[in-house]
This record gives structure tokens, C-alpha cells and sequence, in this order.
């Protein structure tokens, strides 16, 4: 025997790609992206060239493309897309230092080149996605090695969060499509990282749906004005440095009990700190997403009220 691996279980998959293996049958289910075979005793196992498909897809999805756009692509175009991707790679990297050079140097001029030839090529949402979150991951880690201070930071933010606010200010001016739930955004108390919050909302107005936005540093308790709410509640907020480490669960414990179990609501939670959270712990209506999940969940509860 050669020894070289041909089929693949669904867990391989998911260890290959980084993509969750209930994505994956998501995907399988609803887009038809794949077609698992099944052995004598009927256990399903994918191919060779299924993984290579699923790498190839993983990429385009890593990089903008809405699952639904790449579910009606042809081998050939997956493929296509694929080595663009590639070749466009040092672009990318090229914009993302330039975004770095113009925090660095306090360089709003800079910032506004560099964002006007993005805009030039790709709508908002590409480009918060694509550019806006691996920068922001960046400062991240220039911030704790101490290569930024709190003044680099609070500048490119400010001109990133106004580049979000008019882009959600266009929004603003069409009415909303779907009536059936409301969307409460907040961050947690002592919480002031905001940027993260206004994109979520952002893309919520984008999906047709109406927001309140509540922002920066709320207590539970405010939230008790939406209890007698009609509609379905969705509570979005984002953890960057609130709540502390060891009070997270605490935290969600308390909205569960002061909020979630007396409305028809839910709770979405985004934000780097939620990597420190166990969601086998998390009370019964919590839900921890990245901004491409939620982007995912929007989409199918817009389906959802269509039907």
C-alpha cells in the first residue's frame, strides 16, 4: 500500500479546512456544494476531490464570496476565482500595510487613498470583510506587543467607524423589509470598543431589518424595556475587553435570567473575547457568532419570512 490517504470522514474535512463539519452539511444540504459516497455498512466518506473542491471553496469563502454566490459557480469558475485570489494576494497585503503606514504617521490622507481605491472595485461589505477585520486583527496584536499606543488606535478607528456610519446612513433612507423581529445592539457595561457594534449594525440595516442602537457601556437593567415587546427580540452586543475573563459567564448568566427567559428573544455575541467562551456552558438562547455567521443567520431569517 502507498499509503497515501484517498477518502476522507466529515471530521477530516472539518480538520483540513477549518471549516465546522455542521457548515460543512449546511452547505452539502442546501447548496448541493458536495456528494458524499457511503461504505458497505453505510457510513458516509468523501472523496479526494471533494477535499480539493472544499479547500478551493474554503479560499473564495475566506475571501468575500457568500456561499450562495459560489453554490452556482462552475468547477471551472471555482477554479478560475481561485487563482485570482491568489494572484491578487499581494495587493492585499500591500493595502493592509499602506492602512498600517497611515495609522502609524496619523495619515488621514493616506487612509483616504488607500479606501477610495478600494471603493473603487468592491462594495462596503467587501471591503470591511476583506480589509477593515484582518486590519483590525492586526492592531490586536501590534497593540500587545506595545508597536501602537492608544492614540494610533483611536485614530484609525475614528476614520474607520466613519466610513461604516455613511455607509449606514444611505441605509437609513429605505424602510425596512421584514417587521417580524427587532434588533436591540449594546455593548456591556464599562465596554467602549464600539466599531465592532456599528458594522453589526451596519448589516443588519443591510438585511432589510429595523435596529435600535443603544451603544457604549450599557447596564443590564436598560434592557428591561424591551420586555413587553410584541415581536421576537435578537440582543446583539460585542465583547473586545468587557466583560473581564472570569466574570463572562456570570455575565451571560445574568442576561439569561434578568432578560432571555422573560421575552420571546435571543442573545448574539461577537467580539474577540468570545474565543474564551465554552458554548456548552452558555444558557439556552445565546448564540456565539463570528461576523460571517451572523451574516449567515441574517440571511436565513430573511428566507424564513419570505416563506
Amino acid at each position: 500500500m502507498n499509503g497515501i490517504k484517498t477518502i476522507f470522514s466529515i471530521k477530516d474535512l472539518e480538520n483540513l479546512s477549518g471549516i465546522k463539519a455542521h457548515t460543512i452539511r449546511i452547505w452539502e444540504k442546501r447548496y448541493n456544494l458536495f456528494s458524499p459516497k457511503r461504505t458497505d455498512t453505510n457510513i458516509r466518506f468523501y472523496s479526494q476531490d471533494t477535499l480539493i473542491k472544499l479547500l478551493n471553496i474554503t479560499l473564495l469563502y475566506e475571501n468575500g464570496f457568500k456561499i450562495s454566490k459560489i453554490s452556482r459557480l462552475t468547477e471551472t469558475e471555482i477554479i478560475s476565482n481561485c487563482k485570482s485570489i491568489i494572484s491578487e494576494k499581494a495587493v492585499k497585503n500591500r493595502m493592509i500595510n499602506d492602512l498600517k503606514l497611515a495609522m502609524l504617521n496619523f495619515d488621514q490622507p493616506l487612509f483616504e487613498e488607500v479606501y477610495q481605491k478600494l471603493a473603487r472595485q468592491y462594495d462596503f461589505q467587501d471591503i470591511y470583510v476583506s480589509y477593515f477585520i484582518p486590519f483590525l486583527s492586526e492592531i490586536g496584536l501590534l497593540w500587545h506587543t506595545h508597536t501602537i499606543n492608544p492614540a494610533h488606535e483611536h485614530f484609525i478607528t475614528s476614520l474607520i467607524k466613519q466610513k461604516i456610519l455613511i455607509a449606514t446612513e444611505k441605509l437609513l433612507g429605505t424602510l425596512p423589509k421584514y417587521h417580524d423581529r427587532r434588533f436591540i445592539l449594546f455593548l456591556p457595561l464599562n465596554e467602549i470598543h464600539e466599531i465592532g457594534l456599528v458594522y453589526a449594525n451596519y448589516e443588519i440595516l443591510k438585511s432589510g431589518y429595523s435596529t435600535i442602537y443603544l451603544g457604549q457601556s450599557l447596564p443590564i437593567s436598560s434592557l428591561k424595556s424591551f420586555l413587553n415587546s410584541s415581536n421576537e427580540i435578537t440582543f446583539v452586543t460585542y465583547f473586545t475587553v468587557e466583560p473581564k475573563t472570569n466574570k463572562i459567564y456570570e455575565y451571560l448568566d445574568e442576561i439569561h435570567g434578568e432578560i432571555l427567559s422573560k421575552c420571546n428573544g435571543e442573545l448574539w455575541v461577537l467580539g474577540s473575547k468570545t474565543n474564551e467562551i465554552e458554548k456548552d456552558k452558555l444558557p439556552d438562547k445565546i448564540n456565539i457568532l463570528k461576523v460571517e455567521e451572523m451574516m449567515e443567520k441574517l440571511n436565513e431569517h430573511s428566507k424564513l419570512v419570505v416563506k
